[in-house]
């Protein structure tokens, strides 16, 4: 379907890609993974045209249409919502647009009949009689709702702008689509609506996403960018990552015997193939992952993060208490009644349907907000760490990034280089990383300083708002295993659907009439009954 030949690209002396061969073919979804920097966008760019390659080649198949995710949201700020849609298939759109102008001369004449009415035909064939509908349709599964379908693209907030451009990607049933971090600012039901859609997808899709989760449930083959190479996988993100991981081991393993990893290898497949995606593939996946050996699966390169959150005293059985709490900013109710009691080994999802809201409950219980009405009160062997959704406030100083670590510490044991350094080495900062300046740092490296900085606080109460924000999926996979094995108490808003299902065992969601607050996994919430019929009171 796409072939990718021989490609290399080459930015002066660094070499991005070189001598890349793989065949995207017809009934897949292919995950494009790999380290930030990698190039991962850059190779979508190169499929769909946009970047020309150093050498090498790509082809798509004669008479084969592709579709991109378009990146800039303004790009159809002059085209009303609908037809911004039907322009993901820009060969009907021209036939229609040609007809249309047949129809409107003046003096129509015989021949432009005939022409109007071959061009009919095509557009028949191709289903445009229905691409109003169709897309309609699209729309309204995204979360776009009718009175906006007619509406100019500029009038559109730009969360609903991401929704139209990625209705226009999927409009048509395009033979190939290419999405870039498709998820961005679509909310669980969207996601899950879309996952949907690609599982049951039929032609070939090739995708990046930092969503674990999403990738588990569309993809069936993993690409890994790594050191320039594309290394082809069959299985989603946590095969990859599992199987990367086991032959770590095995290859460390050098007196093992080659029967107990085969055995080991056996175990591992088996417990993957009969929990394979929701795909129509299924069934063949499962075929090719049991087919595997380890020689097929290469450790990864790549280098995790250490996020250790230890706690310097076990908390006792009062952890906090809330009574009454109500909140109003700039005019807008973002939650009123919330009474909540913490025990000791909580881990909660903390939901709303306005992000502001979960902002203002962290910045309260953190201390750098107040309360409308209500109060709040910490156990006395409590200590918070708080991870606040914007950092910028800490990086404001020119200091280098051992001097900016040693500003959170207390003791003169603690202020030495090598106790600093230690903390910045778990998070990837050594050797002169470490003396970088604090103000040429990228969000991602941020968020691993302010890692370094919570860990060096042994708190047995972590507040965390959007952790995994600007992360790689390195970084998210050592958060969320850290987040797992965390003693403490944990307080958790998140995008990330696989990090709040697999860390998290109560959910609560703060609403303008009050808390939803259930003992269960984020994944029992989302499914409960008696939980959507509380939201529909709750919110209306």
């Amino acid at each position: 379907m796409l072939t990718v030949s021989n490609l290399s690209l080459q930015f002066g002396k660094r070499v991005l890609f070189d001598e890349v061969n793989v065949k995207f073919t017809k009934g897949n979804c292919y995950g494009i993974i790999g380290a930030n920097g990698a190039g991962k966008s850059t190779f979508l760019k190169i499929l769909s045209g946009d970047v020309e390659p150093t050498t090498g080649s790509v082809s798509l198949e004669t008479d084969k249409r592709m579709s991109v995710l378009e990146q800039n949201h303004f790009a159809y700020d002059a085209y009303p919502v609908l037809e911004t849609v039907i322009k993901g298939n820009q060969k009907l759109f021209h036939i229609k647009e040609e007809m249309d102008a047949l129809y409107a001369k003046p003096d129509f004449s015989d021949e432009d009949g005939v022409k109007a009415g071959e061009l009919g035909i095509i557009y028949e064939e191709m289903g445009g009689w229905n691409a109003e509908s169709d897309a309609g349709t699209l729309l309204s599964n995204l979360g776009i709702k009718d009175d906006a379908h007619h509406k100019m693209m500029s009038e559109l907030e730009n969360a609903d702008k991401v929704r139209v451009l990625l209705a226009q990607a999927l409009f048509g049933n395009p033979d190939v689509l290419i999405l870039d971090e498709p998820t961005n600012d679509l909310d669980i039901e969207t996601i899950s609506w879309l996952e949907d859609f690609l599982a049951g997808y039929e032609n070939t899709v090739i995708v990046v996403s930092h969503d674990r989760h999403f990738l588990d449930a569309v993809c069936t083959h993993t690409c890994d960018l790594d050191f320039g190479k594309l290394n082809l996988y069959t299985g989603n993100y946590s095969f990859w990552y599992e199987a990367s991981q086991l032959a770590a081991r095995q290859r460390a393993q050098q007196n093992k015997k080659a029967e107990e990893k085969k055995k080991e290898l056996q175990e591992f497949i088996s417990r993957f193939s009969s929990n394979v995606a929701k795909a129509k593939q299924a069934t063949a996946r499962k075929k090719m992952i049991e087919k595997l050996n380890i020689e097929d699966i290469k450790p990864s390169s790549r280098r995790y993060p250490a996020i250790i959150f230890e706690q310097e005293r076990e908390a006792g059985d009062q952890i906090l208490d809330i009574k009454g709490l109500e909140k109003t900013k700039d005019g807008e109710l973002l939650f009123s009644n919330i009474d909540l009691n913490l025990k000791k080994g909580d881990k909660i999802a903390v939901l709303s349907r306005n992000s502001l809201a979960i902002t203002e409950f962290f910045q309260i219980l953190s201390g750098e907000s107040e309360s409308d009405k209500g109060s709040y009160s910490w156990g006395i062997t409590t200590k918070q760490s708080y991870l606040p959704l914007d950092n910028t406030k800490y990086f404001q100083s020119d200091d280098n990034l051992v001097d900016w670590l040693r500003q959170y510490v207390n003791t003169d044991e603690e202020r030495h280089e090598e106790y600093i350094r230690g903390f910045l080495g778990k998070m990837l900062f050594s050797g002169d990383e470490a003396l970088k300046s604090c103000k040429v740092l990228s969000g991602g490296e941020k968020m691993r300083c302010m890692f370094s900085r919570m860990m060096l606080f042994k708190a047995n109460v972590l507040l965390l708002d959007e952790p995994t924000n600007h992360l790689d999926l390195e970084s998210i996979t050592a958060l969320n295993n850290s987040l797992t094995h965390f003693k403490g108490t944990i307080l958790l808003s998140s995008h990330d659907h696989e990090l709040l299902s697999t860390v998290c065992n109560r959910v609560i969601e703060l609403t303008p009439k009050g808390i939803i607050d259930r003992y269960m996994s984020y994944d029992e919430y989302l499914s409960d009954v008696k939980v959507k019929e509380l939201k529909a009171q709750y919110y209306n």
